[in-house]
């Protein structure tokens, strides 16, 4: 198989992804590597882009772009192939067809190549919530303030809005639209708190209250992974109701300014502060993953502060900052502890999926 090397085609990287899947996007992208080698329409839409780092997941951006035609009622003829809109045609026999659709939409599709690859993962609150227990559970503060970098549509930072469950626990409203079962595995001791402010940072923050922005979060969800459209579909309605705040700005520019007041406090009560990421760091260039780190690390002398993250090892794979390919091993999931005066605490809490679920604690 052809690595994901610079030096490779596009066409070359869109059969190394694609390998021997029979999916949908599997027999697609494989389509897409011929039509592009024949100067068919993909070749078209690509142009320009020849040298595109790797890391930028052009076969993605262009399945995402057709997706969202898909999504807009603007390529009807594909719908037969999407299982998550009830489709059930063999995936083999959709590219003649999807390529007649890249055919018709060259321009849109284009532009589609300018919108990076954007999930909300709402499976990753599991994580979320199991670091929101242990820091609870080790500072005795229940009253939390979250902030999330790289924070997309903010949908995680609405998870004491969801329903969680595992062996032998239930944790959040019944009542929720989105109720995540087996979303740990292994023993958890679960903790009462409030979320008294929630608010997030991203590059390109989604509104998850708009037909475009629901939309685009749909289109990066492979159409044949029905359980994580079935989660993204809940969260939305759940979102609908009252969305957290995302701010448009980078991590390291973000953060200071949260940190500035110090100590917060809500209905009289100690607030636990606590900085949120899951599989961000990988992307940041070197100076923002230590800018960030600075940040914290001033922060936590004068304040108590936690924080939880989901992130693969930063010495698999590529490496942080690089936007190369993803790493082998599982997000390990881990908390940090500041408390002014005390060493820093940091855990090991378990791993994780790399949507989220389950949640496997050591």
């Amino acid at each position: 198989m052809v690595g994901w090397d610079s030096g490779a085609t596009l066409a070359e990287r869109f059969r190394a992804h694609a390998g021997d899947a029979t999916h949908l996007y599997g027999c697609a992208m494989r389509g897409m590597a011929a039509d592009w080698e024949a100067g068919g329409p993909v070749r078209q839409v690509c142009a320009g882009y020849e040298d595109a780092p790797s890391g930028s997941a052009l076969q993605l951006r262009l399945l995402a772009g057709v997706f969202r035609l898909v999504l807009a009622g603007e390529a009807p003829e594909l719908v037969p192939y999407y299982r998550c809109l009830g489709g059930d045609r063999p995936p083999a026999e959709a590219w003649p067809v999807m390529r007649q659709v890249v055919g018709a939409h060259v321009a849109e599709l284009r532009d589609a190549l300018a919108v990076a690859p954007q999930t909300n993962e709402v499976g990753r609150s599991a994580a979320l919530l199991v670091g929101l227990f242990d820091l609870v559970a080790e500072t005795g503060v229940r009253h939390v303030r979250l902030l999330e970098l790289g924070a997309s549509a903010g949908l995680n930072l609405l998870l004491d809005r969801f329903g969680f469950a595992g062996e032998g626990w239930r944790w959040g409203p019944p009542s929720s639209p989105l109720q995540l079962e087996g979303a740990v595995e292994g023993p958890l001791r679960t903790e009462e708190l409030v979320v008294v402010d929630r608010t997030g940072c991203d590059l390109a923050p989604v509104d998850p209250t708009t037909e475009q922005g629901r939309r685009l979060l749909t289109s990066f969800v492979w159409p044949f992974d029905l359980h994580r459209h079935a989660r993204l579909a809940a969260a939305l309605e759940v979102a609908a109701a009252g969305p957290a705040r995302v701010d448009r700005a980078g991590a390291a520019a973000w953060l200071p300014g949260e940190l500035a007041g110090g100590a917060a406090t809500g209905a009289g009560a100690e607030v636990l502060t606590v900085v949120w990421q899951s599989v961000t760091g990988l992307y940041w260039p070197a100076a923002e993953v230590a800018a960030v780190e600075a940040t914290l690390a001033e922060a936590g002398g004068r304040m108590l502060l936690g924080r939880v993250t989901m992130e693969y090892d930063p010495d698999e794979g590529s490496g942080s900052g690089t936007g190369g390919a993803q790493p082998s091993t599982a997000p390990a999931v881990r908390t940090e502890l500041w408390r002014p005066g005390s060493p820093r605490r940091r855990r090991l809490l378990g791993t994780a999926h790399d949507h989220g679920i389950p949640v496997r604690l050591r």
